[in-house]
């Protein structure tokens, strides 16, 4: 009888054992797993968060559209281009986002009235000719008159988006620094840029952004990524800004570099503070500031062909240590399962960075990849999902502050509706 239950025993012993191991074998691991606790199953409520979305003006991305810098008649252009952008600043209202990244200053140009720089070509189809009106005292208006806020977006050193025969001869304008400064200006990524390692480079950036500061009622000052912008290091050719501007002070032209970006950012939010502290400053970089794997100790577990700190020069955390700025939105145009740059490590990095600093994080986010990239997890039945845990994440996760979604127009592409609808509907649903 004993032996008989001492089998049985075992028995039941060894199948427990067999459906522990295929219970555990079996257990699903998502890449989003170790973040659960800021993907709640709910929406949160969030009261204070900074909702966006950049209006891109190079090449007409965003605004004004094709059409409509083609329009020959002025005043049909000028009402269109404004009906144009009431329509975006609706849409805006319409999905609970309290600030848009205006784009006023693609390419040493300018969308509002400058006497450094000429009107930018994407008004009208011709660089240096005015619109007919101001575009960005319209836009800060109808942006406030919806409780908005404004964000005015530079490009800091970039000068033209191709270097072809018809562009070089658009260039020779008054006012062009490709005109008035040709020493300033290199080859990078096929376009045109100015050499950041010329301080008088730098203060032209600084007096471009300065003007808006003073003229215009807008709410803040917006980077982008692109500071030394090279398909790899070195095109840029430089070598001469070094040895002319270095002056013994840095043993390396990496170094020199970083140093150039830290002193524009530096001086101008010096600037900017003495002259209306209320306007914030930001910068958008892209994602990865460094990888470990390149030798950062302090750098993310990441393994991106891309950093702020060694292809850019732009050491952006610097930035945010020293409090030079008032928010980073870095580009985390990655899904969380990404194998060489994951969301939730990369997002989590810049939440230890900005932790206990007098500086926000916002998220910037790649709702541009949804139904229209490589990776599943943007693709399909994936998107709104993975969507859905990325914005959650934003609102949960205490160091972040805010998301701007890249870009505008996307809003309205057919793939991506239902993502706008679960905006809309759920994720933003309420305002904040």
């Amino acid at each position: 009888m004993k032996k008989h239950y001492r089998r049985l025993i075992c028995t039941l012993l060894s199948f427990l054992m067999i459906v522990c191991t295929f219970t555990f074998s079996g257990a699903k691991t998502e890449p989003w797993s170790p973040y659960q606790k800021y993907i709640p199953n709910e929406t949160p409520v969030v009261k204070r968060h900074l909702r966006g979305a950049w209006i891109s003006t190079v090449v007409n991305l965003d605004w004004p559209s094709v059409d409509t810098r083609k329009i020959e008649n002025p005043s049909e252009r000028i009402r269109k281009s404004k009906e144009e952008l009431v329509e975006i600043l609706d849409n805006a209202v319409a999905m609970n986002l309290n600030a848009v990244f205006f784009q006023v200053s693609p390419e040493g140009d300018a969308f509002y009235k400058s006497d450094i720089v000429p009107w930018s070509r994407y008004l009208t189809g011709t660089f240096g000719k005015d619109p007919g009106f101001d575009p960005l005292e319209f836009a800060v208006e109808e942006a406030h008159k919806r409780n908005l806020e404004i964000h005015a977006w530079f490009n800091p050193y970039r000068v033209s988006m191709n270097t072809n025969d018809s562009t070089i001869s658009s260039l020779k304008i008054p006012k062009s620094v490709y005109n008035e400064h040709p020493e300033w200006i290199k080859t990078s990524m096929s376009r045109f840029v100015v050499d950041p390692g010329i301080p008088e480079a730098r203060q032209w950036v600084i007096d471009r952004v300065m003007e808006v500061v003073k003229k215009y009622d807008v709410d803040g000052v917006h980077f982008d990524d692109y500071f030394y912008y090279e398909q790899y290091v070195g095109e840029l050719k430089d070598q001469d800004t070094y040895n002319k501007y270095n002056k013994g002070q840095f043993s390396n032209i990496g170094d020199f570099r970083r140093n150039n970006t830290y002193l524009l950012v530096k001086e101008l939010s010096q600037k900017i503070r003495a002259s209306k502290p209320w306007v914030k400053f930001g910068i958008s970089p892209s994602g990865v500031w460094g990888n470990k794997s390149d030798g950062h100790s302090d750098g993310s577990n990441t393994n991106a062909s891309f950093t702020n700190y060694d292809s850019c020069f732009a050491d952006t955390k610097k930035w945010v240590k020293e409090e030079l700025i008032d928010y980073i939105a870095p580009q985390i145009y990655f899904t969380f399962a990404n194998p060489r740059a994951p969301y939730g490590e990369v997002a989590s990095w810049w939440a230890d960075v900005c932790r206990g600093r007098n500086v926000h994080l916002y998220i910037g986010q790649a709702f541009y990849k949804i139904n229209d990239d490589s990776d599943q997890y943007f693709k399909g039945e994936n998107a709104v999902p993975e969507l859905t845990r990325q914005l959650k994440f934003n609102a949960v996760k205490p160091e972040i502050m805010g998301t701007v979604m890249f870009r505008f127009m996307n809003f309205k592409d057919s793939g991506k509706q239902q993502a706008v609808n679960a905006v809309k509907n759920d994720l933003w649903s309420k305002k904040a």
